[in-house]
């Protein structure tokens, strides 16, 4: 467990390291999101289905321009701060602008879906996905010498066929899916629940803001408020739902993605780098002249793994 430590620890960064990234992180946001504002500002006669191909392309060559000078300077942003910071801004221009148009119930339930959010980052940026010690007892109980036996010899060791090494975090996790820039941390047989969690909250949350910056757009529109109310105000509004519109398309396909694994006992990391498993490979078994079948030695079937995934 030393061992484990002591790589970890080369992994921390100093607390100047930490608030020179969180400065970045936080001007990278202002700067992208005020850059997806200035779409509505610009194209005020294109409608808000048109402007969004507009605002993904504005946001992407933010995100460049805003790589360039993190260069530039040397200094390194974090890809979860970028995330928290982007789920506070969203929040703020909720609660200094759209909250006034909004009812209770839904004022409560937006902020009840902001709240978790961030406590579910915190949980999944500090938790453990299921990291194994070289000297665990994991090891000692089946058999086996060190990981590279316990990865290698998965049919002789089915429970340990699932422990992969993380290069982003120097570290071997039990049931390894991928390491995750986005939250700070590899998706394991520990927090892969709270990940599926998490990524759902963010695909609700988002699209209960857009509905109710609709709500808000819509009441500027017919009360006829519109050339009287802030423009900077609300062109925020504007940006931040096409912002929440687009994150929610590559949110629930990545969400559409991730069930299937789940239903079907595959990992992404597997998924991606499938010609290192071969026993995770799709399998041709005639059962007569006429059919085939494809069979994957792992997977017992969609309940099977469903309910393993919900087990405790």
């Amino acid at each position: 467990m030393s061992r484990l430590a002591s790589e970890l620890h080369r992994l921390r960064r100093s607390p100047w390291e930490v608030l020179c990234s969180a400065l970045v992180s936080c001007g990278l946001v202002l700067f992208s999101q005020l850059a997806v504002a200035i779409v509505p500002r610009l194209l005020p006669s294109i409608s808000l289905l048109a402007m969004l191909p507009v605002a993904g392309l504005v946001f992407l060559a933010a995100i460049l321009v805003g790589r360039f000078w993190r260069r530039f300077i040397g200094v390194a942003a974090s890809a979860p701060l970028f995330v928290l910071f982007n789920v506070l801004f969203l929040w703020g221009v909720y609660l200094f602008v759209i909250r006034r148009d909004t009812s209770s119930l839904l004022d409560m339930l937006i902020n009840a879906e902001c709240a978790l959010l961030l406590w579910g980052l915190y949980r999944i940026l500090s938790g453990d996905p299921g990291i194994v010690a070289y000297e665990s007892s994991f090891l000692e109980e089946a058999g086996c010498k060190d990981f590279v036996d316990a990865i290698c010899s998965s049919e002789k060791y089915p429970s340990l066929s699932r422990v992969r090494h993380c290069n982003c975090c120097k570290a071997n996790v039990r049931g390894y899916d991928h390491h995750c820039p986005a939250f700070g941390n590899c998706i394991g047989q520990k927090n892969h629940r709270l990940f599926m969690a998490l990524l759902t909250g963010f695909v609700v949350a988002e699209s209960t803001y857009t509905m109710c910056s609709t709500k808000y757009i819509t009441r500027c529109i017919t009360s006829g408020t519109l050339i009287t109310e802030n423009h900077l105000s609300l062109n925020m509004v504007i940006g931040t739902m096409l912002f929440s519109v687009l994150q929610v398309v590559w949110q629930v396909v990545f969400l559409i993605w991730h069930v299937y694994g789940i239903c079907f006992n595959i990992r992404t990391h597997e998924w991606i780098n499938w010609k290192k498993y071969p026993e995770f490979q799709m399998k041709e078994q005639p059962q007569s002249d006429f059919e085939v079948k494809f069979v994957n030695p792992y997977d017992k079937g969609m309940l099977c793994n469903i309910r393993e995934f919900l087990k405790p």
